[in-house]
């Protein structure tokens, strides 16, 4: 059973009782608001583990109410979870950029749902992301930058100084999912003249040169990439 404190924001009294229903089930402790002000106040009082919130939300919409809590130092290391039920990409894109570590769409199965919130505090628990310079070992690929060699199985592969950015900026965070804006902003800055297509472009050049550990790099439809965990 789990004892990490969970904050679910939601307007809807049927999700917020969901929620709260499965996540005290699994052993969580759950705290609940239906709007955005109450929602800060309520991180801040509680510092939960981990925040559920719907982006939907009356008064202080939930883009709002992550972006207040990333430039909070108290709140801003809470991983959050967005909840949507818009078919629209661009907010969870902007949800993600500011700071989100995964969302999920309604309606939602409570398993996937609490598997998502599992493999998120995981991810906090776990020591930090591998700090730039130190050599990644994950799947298989052992990434060297300081002798700017990527190898698979022990066997070096040849990427391009592009490619070797990118693979080295998802394997230092995996699970976390990152949009194209991200990647280009990560590998070559927020001015360079890259187009979000060329990022599909690099990842395949990527993929191909994996050959059967390919999969290891996933694609999160209409919003970006992210590196699979370890296997456990």
């Amino acid at each position: 059973m789990s004892n990490e404190r969970i904050l679910a924001v939601d307007d809807e009294k049927p999700i917020i009782e969901l929620l709260r229903y499965n996540l005290e089930k699994e052993g969580f402790k759950a705290f609940t608001c239906g709007n955005g002000e109450d929602a800060l106040q309520l991180a801040k009082a509680e510092l939960p583990d981990l925040i559920l919130l719907d982006l939907m939300l009356p008064g202080l919409s939930g883009l709002d109410v992550c972006r207040k809590l990333k430039e909070y130092p108290p709140t801003a290391g809470i991983p959050v979870i967005m909840l949507t039920a818009k078919s629209e990409d661009s907010d969870v894109i902007i949800g993600l950029e500011l700071g989100a570590e995964d969302y999920i769409t309604k309606p939602f199965s409570p398993k996937v749902l609490i598997a998502r919130i599992r493999t998120v505090l995981r991810r906090k628990n776990r020591k930090a992301p591998v700090p730039e310079g130190e050599k990644v070992l994950i799947h298989g690929i052992g990434i060297d930058p300081e002798r700017h060699e990527i190898t698979l199985d022990g066997e070096r592969l040849d990427l391009s100084v592009t490619e070797f950015q990118i693979l080295e900026y998802l394997a230092r965070n995996p699970g976390r999912v990152y949009s194209r804006t991200q990647i280009i902003s990560a590998v070559k800055g927020s001015s360079y003249p890259v187009t979000e297509r060329s990022i599909d472009v690099q990842i395949l050049g990527i993929r191909k040169k994996l050959g059967e550990r390919s999969d290891c790099i996933e694609t999160v439809r209409g919003v970006g990439y992210r590196m699979k965990d370890s296997p456990r």
